[in-house]
C-alpha cells in the first residue's frame, strides 16, 4: 500500500523523522537560508496528504480548495493564524499546534526586547561596530529605567502570566488588559484598554491574530499613550497597525518602540520602521531556542504518531 506524502515545508535535520518515517514518503523544502516562497507552497499542498508547516506558509481557503488530497496539517507553532481553520474544518482536515512548550522561552524574548528598547542596546551596539562611538559621556546613550515602572500586558494568558511574573524581579508594577478578568497573576491588576494604554510605562502586546485583533494598537490607541512611553510586539504582525506607528515613533507620540513580528515576514530592509533609531527590531525569534524549537517538533511529532496509529491525536486544534 502506498504511503501517504508528507511534505514539510521547512528544513528539518533527518534524525527528528525517525519516529514517522515508517509510516510516510517525506518531501522536504531543503533551503536552510530562504523560507518556502508561497508559489512553491501551494504546489506542494494540492500534492500532500499531510503538511507540516511553519507560520511563513499561508494555506488559505483557495489552498485547500485545490488541495484535494489534504488530511490533516501539523502547525509548528502556538498560534495558527497562517490557517483558514473555518476552511480547513469545512473540508474535514485535522489542526494540530504546539502548545504548552514555548510560553517561558516567549516570555524571556518578551522581556530581553523590553529591556533592548528601554536601554537602547540595539542603537548602542550599531554605534560601537560602526565606529560611531567616541566615549562615555554623561548622558549619552542613556535610557530609561525598567524598574518600579508600570508594565501593561495587553493578552494575559499564559506569557503574559510569565512575562508578569518576571516583572515582578524588576518591582514593576503591572496592569493588563485581557477579554476576560482574571485572578490576580503575580500581582497584576485589570485594567480597561484604554485605562491601560494611559497609564502603562511599557505595553506588551500578547493577543493572538483574529480579526477582532487586527490592528488593536492603530493611531488612536497610540495618541492615548504616554510620551514617554514604549510599545512591544512579541505576538503577531498585524496587531500593531505599522504605518500608524511609523507616524507615532517620527512624530513623538510615543517615545520608542520594538517588534520581533511583522504583517511581511522576512521583513523586507526598506520596511520603514527600520530606518528609525527609536525602534527595535528582531527577526521573530520569540520561540527560537534550541530547546523549545525541539520540544515543538516533538509536540507535531506526537500528533502525526497518533495519526497514523489512528488514535486519540493530541494538540489538536480542529
Amino acid at each position: 500500500m502506498q504511503k501517504p506524502l508528507l511534505w514539510i515545508a521547512f528544513h528539518l535535520p533527518e534524525e527528528l523523522l525517525e519516529p514517522i518515517k515508517a509510516y510516510v514518503d517525506v518531501k522536504m523544502w531543503r533551503d536552510t537560508e530562504v523560507d518556502m516562497p508561497q508559489q512553491e507552497f501551494e504546489t506542494a499542498a494540492y500534492e500532500a496528504d499531510i503538511l507540516w508547516t511553519v507560520v511563513s506558509n499561508r494555506v488559505t481557503a483557495d489552498v485547500i480548495k485545490r488541495a484535494p488530497k489534504l488530511k490533516m496539517i501539523a502547525n509548528l507553532a502556538v498560534g495558527y493564524n497562517n490557517i483558514d481553520i473555518e476552511a480547513a474544518r469545512e473540508a474535514g482536515i485535522i489542526v494540530t499546534n504546539t502548545p504548552d512548550v514555548l510560553a517561558d522561552t516567549t516570555a524571556d524574548l518578551a522581556f530581553a526586547l523590553m529591556m533592548m528598547a528601554a536601554r537602547r542596546t540595539l542603537e548602542g551596539a550599531r554605534a560601537l561596530y560602526q565606529g560611531q562611538w567616541t566615549g562615555w559621556q554623561v548622558l549619552g546613550m542613556t535610557g530609561t529605567d525598567i524598574h518600579h515602572k508600570t508594565l501593561g500586558i495587553i493578552g494575559m494568558g499564559t506569557i503574559g502570566e510569565l512575562v508578569a511574573k518576571r516583572a515582578t524581579g524588576f518591582d514593576m508594577n503591572v496592569i493588563y488588559h485581557n477579554r476576560h478578568e482574571k485572578d490576580n497573576a503575580y500581582g497584576a491588576q485589570y485594567r480597561s484598554k484604554e485605562a491601560l494604554l494611559q497609564e502603562a510605562d511599557f505595553i506588551i502586546v500578547l493577543t493572538p491574530l483574529t480579526a477582532a485583533t487586527r490592528n488593536l494598537i492603530a493611531k488612536e490607541e497610540l495618541a492615548l499613550m504616554k510620551k514617554s512611553a514604549m510599545l512591544i510586539n512579541v505576538a503577531r504582525g498585524g496587531i500593531v497597525n505599522e504605518h500608524d506607528l511609523y507616524d507615532a515613533l517620527v512624530n513623538g507620540v510615543i517615545l520608542a518602540a520594538a517588534s520581533d513580528v511583522f504583517v511581511e515576514e522576512p521583513v523586507p530592509t526598506s520596511h520603514p520602521l527600520l530606518t528609525l533609531p527609536n525602534f527595535t527590531a528582531l527577526p521573530h525569534l520569540g520561540s527560537a531556542t534550541v530547546e523549545t524549537r525541539l520540544a515543538m517538533v516533538s509536540r507535531n511529532v506526537e500528533s502525526l504518531r497518533a495519526y497514523f496509529h489512528n488514535e486519540t491525536i493530541p494538540f489538536n486544534v480542529i
